[in-house]
């Protein structure tokens, strides 16, 4: 599992790099980065579990949030995602950050159940 974990660190790293030219770095920066340091905790056997709880909160208080707004995306019939951020094309935005934190929260809960298991 270590090395997955320090690939996950890495590949959240790309993540916040990539969130610098968002209209709102400092929030999916530091989520990004938080979660970087998570995995890499884990990948030397140090597991915040209080840490990980208020991630997980967090992702699904985000993806609560943005659910409509995907629902309505699924409902428009998936238009594509990968085109770039126009103003008469807010979904972009919206079902982007949406996938970003279910993928954060897929990390997250292998993190909490790695931590709460004894290999």
């Amino acid at each position: 599992m270590r090395i997955y974990y320090i690939v996950t660190s890495l590949l959240f790293l790309v993540f916040a790099f990539v969130q610098l030219n968002d209209a709102d770095p400092w929030l999916w920066v530091s989520w990004y980065v938080f979660l970087a340091l998570l995995s890499a905790f884990a990948a030397w056997g140090r597991f915040y579990r209080l840490w990980i709880i208020a991630g997980l909160v967090l992702c699904v208080l985000g993806i609560l949030r943005l659910s409509p707004d995907f629902m309505q995306w699924v409902q428009d019939g998936m238009p594509t995602i990968v085109a770039s951020m126009k103003a008469e094309n807010p979904y972009i935005e919206l079902v982007r950050e949406f996938l970003g934190l279910l993928i954060s929260g897929a990390a997250l809960l292998i993190l909490f159940r790695s931590g709460t298991t004894k290999a």
